[in-house]
């Protein structure tokens, strides 16, 4: 990851972390996440829409922030960054797909949770990490305890993150961003509750705002 693009991710604070199961539902959202002020989407592959889901959200809105996650293969790589993803991002450190992404010049952001993974990143000169799961592997204790010895890492805590400890994750300088899962339940988008995400994400906004 660029540093242009690490900026990007400070201003943002919040990536809104989106699970969508039919492409037709995946330009209402970015509409709304775009009109309420969070430009910005983390489309997971986790289902089979995640590629035309960008696809389509790239040619309506092609100033938003757009991302792939949970990408686990060098062909789900390629699938995104086709489908116009920025980058891309995965649960956990593969060194297999982050050497491709390197050899590609493709940005990508790794998942790590402890000293090991961390040291297996900065050996291949990622710096760029998402920290996942986030609370499930020590929350703010262990990220602290990681940015003491590894001071020059970026992270992306994911996984647990929410508005109640949202500014506290923040508050750490290695914390670019947070992967938000909550501004956009998937059940929330296959009832095309657009008031209640739209809810979420001015309310995320303002929390990143005090």
């Amino acid at each position: 990851m660029t540093q242009a693009w690490i900026a990007k991710l400070r201003d943002l604070k919040v990536m809104p972390v989106i699970q969508i199961d039919n492409a037709d539902d995946a330009v209402p959202l970015a509409k709304v996440l775009v009109e309420n002020g969070l430009p910005a989407a983390e489309i997971t592959f986790r289902t089979a829409a995640a590629a035309e889901s960008i696809r389509r959200i790239r040619e309506e809105f092609p100033e938003i922030v757009l991302c792939a996650g949970t990408v686990l293969t060098k062909e789900q790589v390629d699938s995104a960054i086709e489908a116009g993803a920025d980058f891309v991002i995965s649960p956990g450190f593969n060194p297999t797909t982050v050497k491709y992404c390197i050899e590609n010049n493709i940005k990508m952001i790794p998942g790590v949770n402890n000293p090991s993974l961390v040291e297996q990143a900065l050996e291949l000169g990622v710096t760029a990490l998402k920290f996942f799961p986030a609370e499930a592997s020590g929350g703010i204790n262990m990220l602290k305890s990681l940015t003491g010895p590894y001071g020059q890492i970026e992270l992306m805590p994911t996984g647990g993150v929410n508005p109640q400890n949202l500014l506290d994750y923040l508050a750490i300088p290695q914390v670019v961003a947070c992967g938000g899962t909550w501004i956009a339940p998937t059940a929330a988008i296959n009832a095309h509750d657009w008031d209640s995400i739209a809810r979420n994400v001015r309310e995320a906004v303002k929390l990143t705002q005090q």
